[in-house]
């Protein structure tokens, strides 16, 4: 039954770009940066129980460190993706030193020191980071060919997120996955066993950094303008929403948070679109709308505190259980 849901939701990836407007396209495309990045925060904060709420800052240095390679060094789309990761995972690590020390409410403050600090370094750093303006960077290239349009561009994302995913799933049939859990459910319990807090904490935020500097490469690679403001505190806000609605500790739980944060507002916004009967809809409901869309988050953390991957669970369970039901 798994391997025909998957063959089903991998005839359904390739067809949709050609069903789909571009609009839906282009939200598709944005999905898949946001189930990477998503799918890094759930590492950390899912499976390694250390809340984080500098994703969208780990992102910036991901999208900085492809726009100055893209206009500077001209180097390749996978090379300079890679180097994103490598480049937020080593500043994710310094981030996560505190990690040691401090643990819930105090290491989520440390880490939006992150965001503060980034962007004045984005600011007034070296004029290699464009100051306030930002960069304007190239599109994306591949084998001499050009990735402009979010159709062109979904060809790319969509695989590199499909692997992202597999290895985040694949990471916690190992050792270093292992570890990683027994810190989140007891730390004390794993340094008795042997596990060194502070390697394990570090490559945790390491990993995660890794992933938001990944998806903030995309990001960049997708509107091609990178500026200080592009990633501010609310969007690291956004992806421990996700995290939270989709379900803590769940490789599915990431993949859902990210779809449902970043396409029931825009289901909402449509849904506004279409009361024409109403004068200037889109401007008169559009506070309605974001109460409607905060409503709707907090009655999952009410109703279902283990997110959408428990419901999808249950759903599941219900259907195969059902005909041999009394």
């Amino acid at each position: 039954m798994q391997r025909v849901m998957l063959l089903l939701l991998f005839a359904g990836l390739v067809v949709f770009p050609f069903l789909a407007d571009q609009y839906w396209i282009y939200l598709a495309c944005l999905v898949a940066i946001h189930i990477v990045g998503t799918t890094g925060l759930n590492i950390l904060t899912g499976y390694t129980g250390l809340i984080s709420v500098g994703q969208a800052a780990f992102m910036s240095v991901g999208a900085y460190t492809v726009a100055i390679l893209e206009i500077h060094v001209g180097t390749p789309f996978i090379f300079n993706l890679i180097a994103a990761g490598v480049v937020a995972a080593g500043v994710g690590a310094i981030f996560g030193v505190p990690s040691l020390r401090v643990k819930g409410l105090y290491l989520a403050i440390a880490t939006i020191a992150a965001s503060f600090i980034l962007h004045f370094l984005y600011t007034n750093g070296p004029s290699i980071l464009g100051g306030t303006q930002g960069l304007s960077m190239p599109p994306a290239r591949l084998f001499g060919y050009d990735f402009v349009r979010p159709f062109q561009l979904y060809w790319l994302f969509v695989p590199l997120t499909a692997l992202s995913v597999f290895a985040a799933a694949n990471l916690f049939r190992t050792r270093i996955g292992r570890a990683f859990i027994a810190i989140r459910d007891r730390d004390i319990s794993a340094e008795v066993l042997g596990i060194p807090l502070l390697k394990y904490k570090l490559l945790s935020f390491a990993l995660s950094s890794f992933y938001a500097g990944v998806a903030g490469g995309m990001w960049a690679y997708f509107f091609r303008v990178v500026t200080p403001e592009s990633f501010p505190l609310i969007y690291s806000i956004f992806f421990l929403a996700a995290v939270i609605v989709g379900g803590m500790g769940t490789i599915l739980g990431g993949i859902l948070g990210a779809i449902f944060m970043t396409v029931i507002p825009e289901l909402l916004k449509l849904l506004v679109s279409y009361m024409t009967f109403i004068p200037d809809a889109t401007a008169q409901l559009s506070p309605i709308r974001t109460i409607v869309f905060g409503l709707l988050i907090v009655m999952f953390l009410l109703f279902e505190p283990q997110g959408l991957a428990e419901t999808w669970r249950r759903i599941r369970r219900f259907f195969h259980l059902w005909p041999f039901k009394k």
